[in-house]
C-alpha cells in the first residue's frame, strides 16, 4: 500500500512544483530615487496626457457607427456605461500605481502582485491590443484621406484579395499614405515624451470638439430624439440615399440589447487613460497626482463623448447616419461645409499621437518580456540605433494587416483584450489588499522554486500552523492579514470570477429571463446566493493596514463590480472576435509552456538575478506599457 502511494505522492509533488512556477512573483524591492528635475509632470500635465491619448478615433468614427445601427440617441447612455466601466478600472490602476511606484502598467503590476502566468497573459494580450490598435489607426487615416476626396477606402472591398493588381494601379493613394504614416511616426518619435506637444494637440482637439458640441445644440432638433415610423417614411420618400434601420423609434430604438452592444463598442473610446501610470516616476507627488490624473481625465472624456454624441444625434436623424460615416459629415447635413473640412483636418492631424505611443509601447513591451525570459532572446537585443527600424517594420506589418480586417472588427478586438486586462488588474487589487505584509529584506518570491529546490519558508509554513475552520472564515482571529487569510481570499476570488462568468453567460440570454422561464431564473438566483456568500467571506477577512494616499473604496465590491461589468461587455462581442482572441491566446500558451516557463527570469539563480536587477528596473522604468 505504501509503495503504491509513492507514484501518487510524486505526481502531487510535481503538480505542486508546476503550480508554484505559475504563480511565482517578481519582487521589486529597490526604490528608485528621482530628483525634483526628473519629477516635472504636474497633475494638469497628466490630465492632458490622459485626455490626449484617449479622445481620438472613438469620438470621430465610433459615434456615428454606434448611433447609426446599434443604439440611436441612447448612445449617450452607452458612453456613460463605458465611462463608468473605465473609471472602475482606473481606480484599480491608481491604487496599484501607489503601491508599486515604478513606471509600468498592467504587465508589471500583474507580475508583482499575482504571478507569472497572469503577467504573461497580460503582456501577450497587450501586444495584441497595441498591434490591432495600430492597424485601426491606419484605417482611420485612410478614412481621413477619404474626407478630402481620395476615396482610398474603396480598395478595401470584400474581394480585394482577388484584385490586388487593380488595387495597386487604382489606389496609389494608399501606398502614398503608408509612407506618410511611417514618416510621421519616425519624425515624431523623438517627441513622445514631450508634454508640450501633448498639451497643444489635446487643447486643439478639445476646442474643435467643443465647437461640435455647441454647433449641435444650436442647429440640432430635439425631435430627432423622438422619431417615429411616420418620420421614417417621409425621409424614405424624400431622401436620395438609403436609410438605416429605424428600430422602434424614440430615444432607445433598439432596446436594452442595443445599449449593451453599444456600450461594448463604445468602450474602445476610453482606451488610453492607463498610459498615465507610465509616468509615475516623472510625476510630482505621484501618489496623489496619478489617481487624480486618471479620474479627472476619464471624467473629461465622459463629458466630451456624451456632448458629441448628443450633438450628432440632434443634428442628424440616427437612421440617416450611414455605416462608416465620420463625425465631420454631420456638418454636411446642416449645410456647414467649411466646418466639415476644418473638423476633418483636425481629425487627420490628431491621429498621429495615439499610434505614436502605441507603436513605441509595443516595441518596449516585447523587449521587457524578452528580458524576463517569456519571449525569445533575439527580442531582448534591441539597440537604440535599431529602434527606429523596428518601428518602421511594425508599421509595415500594420499596413499589410489592414488589408485583412475591417475597422469595426479591429475595434472589437482591441476592446475585448483591454476588458480582459482590466479584469486582471481588478483581480490584482482584490488579492493584494488582503495579503500579509512582506518583510522589506525578504529577497525571495512567494511560492517560488529556486535552483530546483522548493523554498517554502515562512509563507508556506505559516498556513500549516493555522487551522482553517468554518468559524475562522467569518470571524478571523486578528485584525491583520495572515498567510492563511490571504490564501482564503485568493481561492474565494478565483471562485468568484468563475461564478461571475457563469452569471454573465446566463444574463446574455436575458430574453428567456423576462419570459418567465424558471430554469434560467433559478440558475441566476443560485449564482447570486453563491456570489453573495463568497463575497461575505472575503469581506470578513482582515485587510492590509499599510497607509496609502489612495485606495480603491468599498473593497471587495468595486473590484468585483469591475470584473462583472467587464465580462458582461466582453459577452457582447461577436464569435469572430472571440475566435481571433482564442487563436492568439493559444499561440501565446504554446510559447509560454514550451519556452517561457523554462527560461523565466525567476528561474535564474539568485546571484544572476541580483546582477541584472538594476538593468531590469531601468527597463521597467523607461517602458511605456
Amino acid at each position: 500500500m505504501e509503495s503504491s502511494s509513492i507514484p501518487a505522492r510524486r505526481l502531487c509533488q510535481t503538480l505542486h512544483k508546476f503550480g508554484q512556477k505559475l504563480v511565482r512573483r517578481r519582487m521589486l524591492e529597490k526604490e528608485v530615487t528621482k530628483t525634483a528635475t526628473d519629477r516635472s509632470l504636474s497633475t494638469l500635465d497628466l490630465v492632458a496626457l490622459g485626455v490626449g491619448l484617449t479622445v481620438g478615433l472613438g469620438v470621430y468614427i465610433l459615434v456615428g457607427e454606434v448611433a447609426g445601427n446599434q443604439t440611436g440617441p441612447s448612445i449617450v447612455i452607452c458612453f456613460l456605461v463605458a465611462g463608468l466601466t473605465s473609471l472602475l478600472a482606473g481606480l484599480c490602476y491608481a491604487e496599484l500605481s501607489v503601491q508599486i511606484p515604478l513606471s509600468g502598467s498592467a504587465y508589471l503590476y500583474t507580475y508583482v502582485t499575482v504571478g507569472e502566468i497572469w503577467a504573461f497573459i497580460t503582456g501577450w494580450n497587450l501586444i495584441f491590443s497595441y498591434s490591432a490598435d495600430t492597424v485601426s489607426m491606419l484605417l482611420a487615416w485612410i478614412l481621413g484621406f477619404d474626407m478630402f476626396g481620395y476615396h482610398i477606402s474603396q480598395a478595401f472591398s470584400e474581394d480585394i484579395l482577388l484584385h490586388i493588381p487593380q488595387v495597386l494601379v487604382k489606389n496609389l493613394g494608399f501606398f502614398i499614405g503608408v509612407p506618410v504614416i511611417l514618416l510621421t511616426l519616425c519624425l515624431t518619435l523623438r517627441f513622445r515624451d514631450s508634454i508640450l506637444l501633448t498639451k497643444v494637440v489635446t487643447l486643439v482637439r478639445l476646442l474643435i470638439l467643443s465647437f461640435v458640441i455647441i454647433s449641435g445644440f444650436i442647429k440640432g432638433d430635439l425631435h430627432n430624439w423622438k422619431l417615429t415610423e411616420e418620420d421614417y417614411r417621409k425621409d424614405e420618400l424624400n431622401g436620395t440615399s438609403s436609410l438605416g434601420p429605424l428600430g422602434s423609434g424614440g430615444f432607445v430604438p433598439f432596446g436594452f440589447p442595443g445599449i449593451l452592444h453599444g456600450s461594448a463598442t463604445c468602450f474602445y473610446a476610453f482606451i488610453g487613460f492607463n498610459n498615465i501610470v507610465t509616468r509615475v516616476e516623472k510625476a510630482q507627488n505621484h501618489q496623489r497626482s496619478i489617481p487624480r490624473g486618471i479620474v479627472m481625465s476619464l471624467l473629461i472624456c465622459v463629458l466630451v463623448y456624451i456632448g458629441v454624441s448628443a450633438s450628432l444625434t440632434l443634428m442628424v436623424p440616427y437612421y440617416k447616419i450611414r455605416p462608416g460615416s465620420t463625425l465631420p459629415e454631420a456638418f454636411l447635413h446642416i449645410g456647414w461645409d467649411p466646418a466639415y473640412y476644418a473638423v476633418a483636418l483636425v481629425f487627420l492631424c490628431s491621429l498621429s499621437l495615439r499610434p505614436l505611443g502605441y507603436m513605441s509601447s509595443k516595441a518596449q513591451l516585447i523587449y521587457v518580456m524578452a528580458k524576463d525570459g517569456f519571449l525569445f532572446p533575439v527580442h531582448a537585443k534591441i539597440h537604440i540605433a535599431t529602434y527606429m527600424l523596428i518601428i518602421v517594420i511594425l508599421g509595415i506589418i500594420a499596413a499589410i494587416t489592414a488589408f485583412f480586417f475591417r475597422l469595426d472588427h479591429l475595434l472589437h478586438l482591441v476592446s475585448i483584450v483591454t476588458l480582459l486586462v482590466h479584469s486582471v488588474i481588478a483581480f490584482c487589487v482584490l488579492i493584494v489588499r488582503y495579503q500579509p505584509e512582506r518583510k522589506k529584506g525578504e529577497n525571495e518570491v512567494q511560492m517560488q522554486e529556486i535552483g530546483g529546490n522548493q523554498t517554502q519558508g515562512q509563507e508556506e509554513t505559516a498556513p500549516a500552523a493555522e487551522k482553517l475552520t468554518l468559524q475562522g472564515l467569518f470571524f478571523p482571529g486578528g485584525p491583520t492579514p495572515t498567510p492563511l487569510s490571504g490564501w482564503v481570499v485568493y481561492v474565494c476570488s478565483s471562485v468568484l470570477v468563475l461564478l461571475l462568468i457563469l452569471l454573465c453567460l446566463v444574463l446574455v440570454h436575458w430574453s428567456s429571463l423576462l419570459s418567465g422561464d424558471p430554469v434560467p431564473i433559478t440558475v441566476v438566483v443560485l449564482l447570486l446566493v453563491l456570489i453573495t456568500g463568497i463575497t461575505g467571506v472575503i469581506w470578513r477577512q482582515p485587510q492590509s493596514c499599510t497607509p496609502l494616499p489612495f485606495k480603491v473604496p468599498c473593497v471587495p465590491l468595486l473590484p468585483l463590480l469591475s470584473i462583472f461589468v467587464n465580462v458582461l461587455l466582453m459577452m457582447q462581442m461577436s464569435v469572430v472576435t472571440w475566435a481571433t482572441l482564442g487563436v492568439w491566446m493559444l499561440i501565446g500558451f504554446v510559447i509560454y509552456f514550451m519556452y517561457g516557463i523554462q527560461h523565466s527570469w525567476l528561474q535564474s539563480p539568485p546571484e544572476v538575478r541580483a546582477q541584472t536587477l538594476d538593468s531590469e528596473l531601468s527597463s521597467a522604468n523607461t517602458c511605456l506599457i
